[in-house]
Protein backbone atom coordinates (compact mmCIF):
# COMPACT_ATOMS: atom_id res chain seq x y z
CA UNK A 1 0.00 0.00 0.00
CA UNK A 2 1.34 3.42 -0.94
CA UNK A 3 2.03 5.80 1.93
CA UNK A 4 0.55 9.25 2.30
CA UNK A 5 3.06 12.00 3.09
CA UNK A 6 1.95 14.89 5.31
CA UNK A 7 4.41 17.77 5.83
CA UNK A 8 3.44 20.43 8.35
CA UNK A 9 5.03 23.80 9.06
CA UNK A 10 4.71 25.79 12.28
CA UNK A 11 6.36 28.94 13.59
CA UNK A 12 5.14 31.06 10.67
CA UNK A 13 5.68 34.74 11.43
CA UNK A 14 7.20 37.98 10.13
CA UNK A 15 10.78 37.00 10.96
CA UNK A 16 10.54 33.52 9.45
CA UNK A 17 8.32 34.19 6.45
CA UNK A 18 11.10 34.19 3.87
CA UNK A 19 12.36 30.81 5.06
CA UNK A 20 8.84 29.42 5.04
CA UNK A 21 8.44 30.61 1.46
CA UNK A 22 11.72 28.97 0.46
CA UNK A 23 10.61 25.63 1.92
CA UNK A 24 7.25 25.92 0.19
CA UNK A 25 9.03 26.46 -3.14
CA UNK A 26 11.16 23.37 -2.61
CA UNK A 27 8.09 21.28 -1.85
CA UNK A 28 6.22 22.70 -4.83
CA UNK A 29 9.01 21.32 -7.02
CA UNK A 30 8.32 17.91 -5.49
CA UNK A 31 4.53 18.31 -5.83
CA UNK A 32 4.13 17.98 -2.06
CA UNK A 33 1.70 20.39 -0.36
CA UNK A 34 2.27 21.87 3.07
CA UNK A 35 -0.10 21.76 6.00
CA UNK A 36 0.30 25.19 7.57
CA UNK A 37 -0.06 25.38 11.35
CA UNK A 38 -1.41 28.87 11.97
CA UNK A 39 -1.29 30.56 15.40
CA UNK A 40 -3.27 33.80 14.92
CA UNK A 41 -1.66 35.78 17.75
CA UNK A 42 1.84 34.94 16.51
CA UNK A 43 1.34 35.68 12.83
CA UNK A 44 1.76 39.38 13.44
CA UNK A 45 1.51 41.06 10.04
CA UNK A 46 -0.74 41.34 7.02
CA UNK A 47 2.11 39.97 4.90
CA UNK A 48 2.10 36.70 6.83
CA UNK A 49 -1.67 36.37 6.58
CA UNK A 50 -1.65 37.11 2.85
CA UNK A 51 1.09 34.53 2.26
CA UNK A 52 -0.90 31.90 4.15
CA UNK A 53 -4.05 32.83 2.22
CA UNK A 54 -2.18 32.53 -1.09
CA UNK A 55 -0.74 29.15 -0.15
CA UNK A 56 -4.13 27.79 0.86
CA UNK A 57 -5.64 28.95 -2.43
CA UNK A 58 -2.83 27.07 -4.22
CA UNK A 59 -3.62 23.81 -2.43
CA UNK A 60 -1.90 23.84 0.97
CA UNK A 61 -3.81 22.76 4.06
CA UNK A 62 -4.47 25.01 7.05
CA UNK A 63 -4.81 23.97 10.68
CA UNK A 64 -5.34 26.14 13.73
CA UNK A 65 -2.25 25.90 15.93
CA UNK A 66 -3.46 27.20 19.28
CA UNK A 67 -4.41 30.72 20.26
CA UNK A 68 -1.45 32.45 21.87
CA UNK A 69 1.47 30.28 22.94
CA UNK A 70 2.83 33.14 25.06
CA UNK A 71 -0.05 32.97 27.56
CA UNK A 72 0.57 30.30 30.16
CA UNK A 73 -2.43 27.98 30.63
CA UNK A 74 -3.99 27.83 34.07
CA UNK A 75 -3.51 24.04 34.02
CA UNK A 76 -0.16 23.80 32.26
CA UNK A 77 1.36 20.95 34.25
CA UNK A 78 5.02 20.55 33.30
CA UNK A 79 4.89 20.83 29.53
CA UNK A 80 5.97 24.46 29.25
CA UNK A 81 4.23 27.40 27.67
CA UNK A 82 4.51 26.16 24.11
CA UNK A 83 2.25 23.23 24.96
CA UNK A 84 -0.72 25.52 25.31
CA UNK A 85 -3.41 22.81 25.18
CA UNK A 86 -1.54 19.91 26.78
CA UNK A 87 -3.40 19.87 30.11
CA UNK A 88 -6.43 22.12 29.71
CA UNK A 89 -9.91 21.16 30.91
CA UNK A 90 -12.62 21.37 28.28
CA UNK A 91 -14.07 24.74 29.36
CA UNK A 92 -10.72 26.56 29.23
CA UNK A 93 -9.79 24.91 25.93
CA UNK A 94 -13.14 26.00 24.50
CA UNK A 95 -12.56 29.63 25.48
CA UNK A 96 -9.18 29.68 23.79
CA UNK A 97 -10.58 28.00 20.68
CA UNK A 98 -13.39 30.55 20.42
CA UNK A 99 -10.87 33.40 20.65
CA UNK A 100 -8.59 31.74 18.10
CA UNK A 101 -11.44 31.09 15.65
CA UNK A 102 -12.52 34.73 15.90
CA UNK A 103 -8.96 35.88 15.17
CA UNK A 104 -8.72 33.58 12.16
CA UNK A 105 -12.01 34.88 10.80
CA UNK A 106 -10.81 38.48 11.18
CA UNK A 107 -7.77 37.51 9.12
CA UNK A 108 -10.06 36.31 6.34
CA UNK A 109 -9.12 32.65 6.76
CA UNK A 110 -11.15 29.54 7.49
CA UNK A 111 -9.92 26.48 9.39
CA UNK A 112 -11.55 23.10 9.92
CA UNK A 113 -8.62 21.32 11.55
CA UNK A 114 -6.67 21.74 14.79
CA UNK A 115 -3.10 20.87 15.71
CA UNK A 116 -2.11 21.86 19.28
CA UNK A 117 1.30 23.35 20.06
CA UNK A 118 3.90 20.59 20.46
CA UNK A 119 1.16 18.24 19.22
CA UNK A 120 -0.05 17.78 22.81
CA UNK A 121 -3.81 17.85 23.42
CA UNK A 122 -5.63 16.99 26.64
CA UNK A 123 -8.83 14.96 26.64
CA UNK A 124 -10.66 18.19 27.45
CA UNK A 125 -9.12 19.85 24.40
CA UNK A 126 -10.25 17.04 22.12
CA UNK A 127 -13.76 17.39 23.51
CA UNK A 128 -13.70 21.16 23.00
CA UNK A 129 -12.34 20.89 19.45
CA UNK A 130 -15.16 18.53 18.52
CA UNK A 131 -17.71 20.87 20.07
CA UNK A 132 -16.39 23.84 18.09
CA UNK A 133 -17.13 22.22 14.75
CA UNK A 134 -13.64 21.15 13.67
CA UNK A 135 -13.42 18.21 11.30
CA UNK A 136 -10.10 16.88 12.56
CA UNK A 137 -7.57 17.12 15.36
CA UNK A 138 -3.95 16.07 14.84
CA UNK A 139 -1.89 15.22 17.91
CA UNK A 140 1.52 13.64 18.45
CA UNK A 141 0.44 10.07 17.82
CA UNK A 142 -2.68 10.22 15.66
CA UNK A 143 -5.06 12.19 13.47
CA UNK A 144 -8.64 12.13 14.75
CA UNK A 145 -11.52 12.42 12.28
CA UNK A 146 -14.07 14.16 14.49
CA UNK A 147 -16.96 13.56 12.10
CA UNK A 148 -16.70 9.77 12.01
CA UNK A 149 -14.63 8.99 15.09
CA UNK A 150 -11.96 7.32 12.96
CA UNK A 151 -8.41 7.50 14.32
CA UNK A 152 -5.44 7.42 11.92
CA UNK A 153 -2.52 6.35 14.08
CA UNK A 154 0.85 7.72 13.05
CA UNK A 155 3.50 9.57 15.03
CA UNK A 156 4.84 12.96 13.97
CA UNK A 157 8.51 12.84 13.06
CA UNK A 158 10.26 16.14 13.72
CA UNK A 159 13.44 17.50 15.23
CA UNK A 160 11.77 18.23 18.56
CA UNK A 161 11.12 14.51 19.01
CA UNK A 162 14.59 13.38 17.94
CA UNK A 163 17.66 12.88 20.17
CA UNK A 164 19.43 16.17 20.91
CA UNK A 165 22.97 14.88 21.36
CA UNK A 166 24.20 16.00 17.96
CA UNK A 167 22.63 17.66 14.94
CA UNK A 168 23.95 14.90 12.70
CA UNK A 169 22.17 12.25 14.74
CA UNK A 170 18.92 14.23 14.69
CA UNK A 171 19.08 14.55 10.92
CA UNK A 172 19.84 10.87 10.42
CA UNK A 173 17.02 9.86 12.75
CA UNK A 174 14.46 11.97 10.86
CA UNK A 175 15.41 10.57 7.45
CA UNK A 176 15.48 6.99 8.76
CA UNK A 177 12.08 7.38 10.43
CA UNK A 178 10.60 8.76 7.22
CA UNK A 179 11.96 5.86 5.17
CA UNK A 180 10.63 3.26 7.59
CA UNK A 181 7.18 4.85 7.78
CA UNK A 182 6.92 5.08 3.98
CA UNK A 183 7.91 1.46 3.50
CA UNK A 184 5.17 0.36 5.90
CA UNK A 185 2.52 2.34 3.98
CA UNK A 186 -0.12 4.40 5.74
CA UNK A 187 0.87 7.86 6.96
CA UNK A 188 4.25 9.56 6.97
CA UNK A 189 3.98 12.68 9.15
CA UNK A 190 6.89 15.13 9.00
CA UNK A 191 6.78 18.28 11.10
CA UNK A 192 8.98 21.35 10.68
CA UNK A 193 9.24 24.46 12.79
CA UNK A 194 10.30 27.58 10.91
CA UNK A 195 13.14 27.93 13.43
CA UNK A 196 14.57 24.64 12.13
CA UNK A 197 14.96 26.19 8.69
CA UNK A 198 17.64 28.59 9.93
CA UNK A 199 20.06 25.64 10.21
CA UNK A 200 21.14 24.34 6.79
CA UNK A 201 21.69 20.81 8.10
CA UNK A 202 18.20 20.52 9.55
CA UNK A 203 16.59 22.07 6.50
CA UNK A 204 18.38 19.64 4.18
CA UNK A 205 17.48 16.69 6.41
CA UNK A 206 13.80 17.62 6.15
CA UNK A 207 14.02 17.71 2.36
CA UNK A 208 15.92 14.41 2.39
CA UNK A 209 13.17 12.90 4.53
CA UNK A 210 10.58 14.10 2.00
CA UNK A 211 12.61 12.69 -0.89
CA UNK A 212 13.11 9.27 0.71
CA UNK A 213 9.37 9.06 1.41
CA UNK A 214 8.59 9.86 -2.24
CA UNK A 215 11.15 7.30 -3.38
CA UNK A 216 9.28 4.72 -1.33
CA UNK A 217 5.99 5.41 -3.14
CA UNK A 218 4.54 7.95 -0.74
CA UNK A 219 2.43 10.74 -2.26
CA UNK A 220 2.05 14.24 -0.89
CA UNK A 221 -1.24 15.21 0.70
CA UNK A 222 -2.73 17.44 3.41
CA UNK A 223 -4.32 16.66 6.76
CA UNK A 224 -7.71 17.63 5.37
CA UNK A 225 -7.59 14.60 3.08
CA UNK A 226 -7.92 12.37 6.16
CA UNK A 227 -11.22 13.86 7.32
CA UNK A 228 -14.63 12.87 6.08
CA UNK A 229 -16.06 15.25 3.51
CA UNK A 230 -18.79 17.62 4.68
CA UNK A 231 -22.29 16.44 3.86
CA UNK A 232 -23.01 16.81 0.17
CA UNK A 233 -19.38 17.18 -0.84
CA UNK A 234 -17.55 14.70 -3.02
CA UNK A 235 -14.13 13.18 -2.42
CA UNK A 236 -11.57 12.69 -5.17
CA UNK A 237 -9.86 9.33 -5.11
CA UNK A 238 -6.10 9.18 -5.54
CA UNK A 239 -4.81 6.47 -7.84
CA UNK A 240 -2.23 4.08 -6.47
CA UNK A 241 1.28 5.49 -6.68
CA UNK A 242 0.17 9.00 -7.62
CA UNK A 243 2.18 11.94 -6.33
CA UNK A 244 -0.02 14.92 -6.59
CA UNK A 245 -1.29 17.78 -4.51
CA UNK A 246 -4.61 17.01 -2.87
CA UNK A 247 -6.79 20.07 -2.65
CA UNK A 248 -8.30 20.41 0.85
Amino acid sequence: MDARLLVSLSGIGPRTLHRCAELATELDRRKVPLSLLFAPQLAGTAAVTEWVRTRVRAGDGLLLHGFDHRIAPTHRAHFGRRAEFAALPAHEARLRLIAAQAAVERAGLAVDGFAPPRWLASHGTLEAVRGQGFRLCADLGAVHDLSTGAVHRSRVHDFANQPHRTETLRCFALVLASARAAKRGGLVRLGADAADLTRPGLRQALLDAVDVALENRAFGSTYQSLAASPRGATRTSVPSGARLVNRP
